[in-house]
């Protein structure tokens, strides 16, 4: 019985989802690789192509993904990756009850990538954590600064080459201007 079931789950693996088939009936030189697992689609497309493979999910009627989910990068040194980065999307429909992945693979030394904020406000605190933990640069991000190290912290930390022993510089407590309450009466 799990034999069959593991027959079943490879061959559906090996054929393309509807999803799938529509990008690359839609965007035909922007796919670079899909796989698919209990449903789930992963698409693997080109950088150029972000903006407007993320538009059509967005906008047309046969995707209509409402949601970002996530957004996250991955960073294959240690599994001797070519290229070292990809970029992670996630894609919820709540309309076709469906997700989908994304994933855009960066060479190290050009981690580069447009920014997507425009079309989900979700990706905007998501892009600044993946260029604080990972220096992913997104290209016309509004305000690209760290938002889970300060801003002297030197270095990404979820880099496989991120040394774990580095010291960080001290630095000195800044001072409030103004204390909130939060409805305390002093």
């Amino acid at each position: 019985m799990s034999e069959e079931i593991k027959a079943n789950n490879m061959n559906a693996d090996q054929e393309y989802g509807e999803l799938t088939a529509l990008l690359k009936k839609e965007f035909p030189k922007a796919v670079l690789g899909f796989h698919a697992h209990r449903a789930d689609e992963t698409v693997v497309i080109k950088r150029d192509s972000l903006e407007s493979v993320c538009r059509f999910l967005r906008d047309d009627r046969r995707c209509t993904f409402e949601i970002m989910t996530d957004l996250t990068a991955v960073d294959g040194l240690e599994m001797d990756m070519t290229p070292r980065f990809e970029v992670v999307y996630h894609f919820k429909s709540l309309t076709h009850a469906r997700r989908v992945r994304l994933k855009v693979p960066l060479d190290e030394d050009d981690c580069k990538l447009a920014s997507i904020h425009h079309l989900w406000k979700a990706a905007d605190w998501y892009e600044r954590e993946c260029f604080d933990m990972f220096g992913i640069i997104f290209e016309g991000h509004p305000n690209l600064k760290r938002i889970l190290m300060y801003e002297e912290f030197e270095g990404h930390p979820l880099r496989k080459d991120y040394p774990i022993d580095k010291q960080q510089p001290l630095m000195e407590l800044k001072e409030i201007e103004e204390r909130h309450t939060y409805g305390r009466h002093p």
